[in-house]
């Protein structure tokens, strides 16, 4: 097929998902400027927020992968024209959303203790553990929205999303602001004041998506009939033999990225936040391909309720396309500005950290070297999952992101961090390695699953 066929999707594939990459990217940026803010009080308290945003990320990976489930059965069945089991869906899966936020917030609160077991710098794990409480409970909006946004995106319309994730992201950069500092009649509280930005701007974030959605007219109908009641086993079945696997999958590889903290932490403090701060700036690019993993996972759901198969071959190739050379743009740019991006989160001008600040820049500097080669392999199997998800193929897959994360990843990053003079660059490197295995079996598994469509199709 000519090339041409592809790069003629783009444009819809990016009117997709430019909502969902600007959501994504303004939660991102939000994160990346309390690391700012954090990091101007010391390398202590950004390995602190680090070290209590990793078990949070845990928990909230598994949330969000569980939601994901909702988004090609709508997606399905609006294809379909069936609103009776779109309604359906939705309603199973924000009952299901809402039980399992309030089972993450409680598993993390009560997980605190393993932070003393991790071998962390010990003034590091003593800010840690006031930061948590308050994140932790700030799992619950956070997941119920999933199930708000899940639906919406299975519908195409990712704007509402979007809006809702801007407007609290500037909520939580103005309690940040106040409390971190103590700005005007508010107290200073130091990293605490960071998790409260969090946990008010996802409460907000939460109640205005439901707000503008049951406000639309074409909504409304699947906000009729909700009752507990009416929760039915064969669809909570359903969407939980979806989503199960599915968060596992996400679960996978953040507890990588976890595992990473923690092992940086192992090596020393500055290796902790340089990580941090690596780990952020190649958050931020990683948005734009999950971005298009959702349009993937739409696009795909909606051609497979249609059962065009070859225009859903199509539709994903192009989707792997863009992503690959939005991250190539990415990986350049990282390769460029690898020894200057740092500085941005340090405070350079207070000497007593001036010392342990070099050393920060100098580690997290050799990181994005390793970060513009992975972020690549990173977008591919992001939108082949989402693609994947969109087949509602999820279990071979799930195995696929285990073997290549636990078994090749993170041994490598194991060994070469804590027995080679590479140290933290190494343990990225066993990052690298995990997500180039998982993007290229994850592409092989897509492309046998189409060929065998296509093939019974015809």
């Amino acid at each position: 097929m000519k090339l041409s066929a592809y790069t003629k999707e783009f444009e819809y594939n990016i009117r997709l998902a430019w909502p969902v990459i600007l959501g994504m990217l303004g939660h991102t940026i939000t994160g990346i400027i309390d690391n700012i803010m954090v990091g101007k009080l010391g390398a202590a308290e950004l390995a602190a927020a680090s070290l209590g945003n990793s078990m949070v990320f845990i928990a909230m990976s598994v949330g969000i992968g569980f939601s994901t489930a909702i988004t090609p059965i709508v997606a399905q069945h609006d294809a379909e024209k069936n609103v009776a089991k779109v309604r359906s869906v939705f309603h199973h899966g924000l009952f299901l959303c809402s039980v399992l936020g309030i089972f993450l917030f409680g598993t993390v609160f009560f997980s605190k203790p393993l932070m003393a077991l991790m071998s962390q710098p010990e003034e590091v794990v003593v800010l840690a553990g006031p930061y948590i409480d308050w994140v932790a409970f700030s799992l619950l909006p956070m997941v119920i929205f999933q199930g708000y946004k899940q639906f919406a995106d299975g519908l195409s319309l990712t704007k509402y999303a979007m809006y809702a994730v801007i407007i609290s992201n500037v909520i939580n950069i103005v309690i940040n602001y106040l409390l971190i500092y103590g700005i005007w009649i508010f107290p200073e509280m130091g990293i605490i004041g960071a998790a409260i930005g969090t946990v008010v701007s996802r409460i907000f974030m939460l109640v205005y998506m439901h707000y503008i959605l049951v406000k639309n007219e074409q909504l409304k109908i699947y906000f009729t009939n909700f009752s507990i009641g009416n929760m039915k086993k064969k669809m909570l079945r359903r969407i939980t033999a979806l989503g199960l696997p599915s968060s596992m999958q996400m679960f996978f590889e953040v507890a990588l990225f976890t595992g990473a903290i923690w092992l940086s932490g192992y090596i020393g403090k500055s290796s902790q936040a340089a990580n941090q701060i690596a780990l952020s700036l190649a958050s931020m690019t990683f948005m734009f391909a999950m971005g298009l993993s959702v349009a993937s996972m739409i696009r795909v759901g909606n051609q497979k309720g249609l059962k065009d198969y070859n225009k859903l071959l199509l539709v994903a190739r192009s989707i792997f396309l863009l992503a690959v050379l939005i991250e190539i743009v990415f990986a350049t740019l990282f390769i460029l500005l690898h020894d200057y991006l740092p500085h941005f989160f340090l405070n350079m001008t207070d000497t007593t950290l001036l010392a342990e600040n070099i050393e920060v820049i100098k580690i997290a500097s050799q990181l994005l070297l390793v970060a513009a080669v992975f972020q690549i392999s990173d977008g591919i199997q992001v939108v082949v999952l989402g693609a994947l998800r969109g087949l509602q193929d999820v279990k071979i897959p799930t195995f696929i992101t285990f073997v290549s994360y636990w078994v090749v990843g993170f041994p490598v990053s194991l060994y070469l961090g804590l027995y080679t003079d590479l140290k933290a660059t190494g343990v990225w490197i066993g990052l690298l390695a995990g997500l180039t295995v998982a993007a290229l079996f994850l592409y092989l598994r897509f492309n046998y699953l189409t060929k065998k469509l296509i093939h019974q199709e015809a």
